[in-house]
């Protein structure tokens, strides 16, 4: 605009001062020309206003947080017809804003007919997976299967350079639409391998906050599962996901792993694949370091799991910290860790009862653990496996000095 032409304050953006095209007022009472606020908004990923620094992300649709301001409007289309002589072109009357779907919809039309638009398309779709109210459209516009193709089509593209990687973005999108059992099971039966190869990848590639929300994917991936995709899991799988609880990217995705181990360790071969990738030895970890109910829950749920195969409980024998953890977790945490530690040491007991693990139960106090649970308010079946495990090795337990005396008419 030219210099000599004064503007009128109001009529100006408070962001770049370009003249407003179609001003809107935000819940702060400040009038912004929408354009602009849009990208401050979400291409910015801002979420105050720029003037009073407000939060604007309060409401559950993008129509309540943006209000056409229609007299500044007419007041600026007024001022530009007034200058027009001065080669002032008068704004045009904004068309009404279309449905989320419609609007979705476009997006996803252009990002497929122009690759260059396809980061444009994904900054906005993140914005408006927010909103509850849009989430629906999501589904009726074609998004989460455009979204699943894109982390499809990205698998084999790990060493491109690109300023955003659209993979973690749709992984991103995908996790705050909060899918429903339909909508994943659709995802996984329709394209499984691929979309579960997508999760892998970036799991093995991402950042900290895409593994965390691939692992939360994963999660609600397998639970939906039939039991060959549950078998079909791959060794490279359970290792990433070991990783995770390796290094606790985050508290939701650290506990989802954890569920992760639990719930494939059942199925086929999967035992030993954890196995493979390292899960007893950093389980073994969890336990040492975490004091929080669920997570040592959780870290003994699976290692009793990994336990019922060979490969599992010789990993367990052989941590110098392996039998002392979870006998110090008996009795500690709550009744079903103190269920699960009981059976563990029973696994152990009854399949690699050696001598040196049974003189190591009764250095570290795991046999004093077992006596103590006789005595205290422990469920029934939780009792009768600690009677079992002392009755096994009771001719070397029995008059062993670890055992204070007043346990001894205890002992089995």
């Amino acid at each position: 605009m030219d210099n000599e032409i004064e503007v009128p304050a109001h009529f100006l953006c408070p962001i770049s001062l370009q003249l407003m095209r179609d001003p809107v007022i935000v819940c702060s009472g400040i009038t912004y020309d929408r354009e602009n606020i849009e990208k401050w908004l979400f291409s910015c990923k801002n979420k105050a206003c720029p003037v009073t620094k407000q939060s604007l992300i309060q409401h559950t649709d993008l129509d309540l947080i943006l209000t056409p301001n229609h007299t500044l409007r007419r007041l600026i289309q007024s001022w530009c017809t007034v200058n027009a002589s001065l080669g002032i072109e008068r704004i045009p009357t904004p068309k009404p804003s279309m449905d989320a779907s419609s609007h979705i919809a476009k997006l996803i039309s252009e990002a497929k007919r122009f690759p260059e638009a396809k980061e444009n398309c994904l900054a906005t779709l993140r914005s408006m997976a927010f909103f509850e109210r849009n989430k629906s459209c999501f589904q009726s516009s074609g998004a989460i299967e455009f979204l699943a193709t894109i982390m499809m089509n990205n698998n084999n593209r790990a060493e491109e350079e690109e300023r955003v990687d659209p993979t973690e973005t749709a992984i991103e999108i995908l996790f705050h639409l909060d899918l429903s059992e339909n909508q994943i099971k659709k995802l996984i039966n329709n394209e499984c391998l691929q979309f579960l190869e997508s999760l892998l990848q970036a799991l093995k590639r991402g950042s900290c906050q895409s593994r965390a929300y691939a692992t939360l994917l994963l999660k609600s991936a397998f639970a939906v599962s039939n039991p060959i995709q549950l078998i079909s899991a791959k060794t490279e799988m359970l290792f990433e996901i070991t990783r995770v609880i390796r290094d606790r990217i985050s508290q939701q995705a650290h506990k989802a792993a954890l569920k992760l181990v639990v719930e494939l360790c059942p199925w086929g071969r999967n035992r030993i694949k954890a196995v493979e990738a390292g899960a007893v030895s950093v389980l073994v970890e969890v336990l040492l370091d975490s004091t929080e109910r669920r997570t040592c829950e959780l870290a003994l749920m699976a290692l009793d799991q990994l336990c019922g195969c060979a490969e599992g409980r010789a990993e367990l024998v052989k941590h110098g910290a392996g039998i002392a953890v979870v006998s110090k977790k008996i009795l500690r945490v709550s009744r079903a860790a103190s269920d699960r530690g009981v059976r563990i040491l029973a696994s152990v007991c009854r399949f690699c009862g050696s001598g040196r693990v049974v003189q190591e139960m009764m250095q570290v106090g795991a046999v004093n653990k077992l006596c103590l649970v006789l005595q205290v308010d422990s469920a029934l079946k939780t009792k009768e496996r600690a009677k079992e495990i002392l009755k096994l090795h009771s001719l070397v337990w029995k008059n062993s000095t670890c055992i204070p005396l007043p346990l001894l008419s205890s002992y089995p």
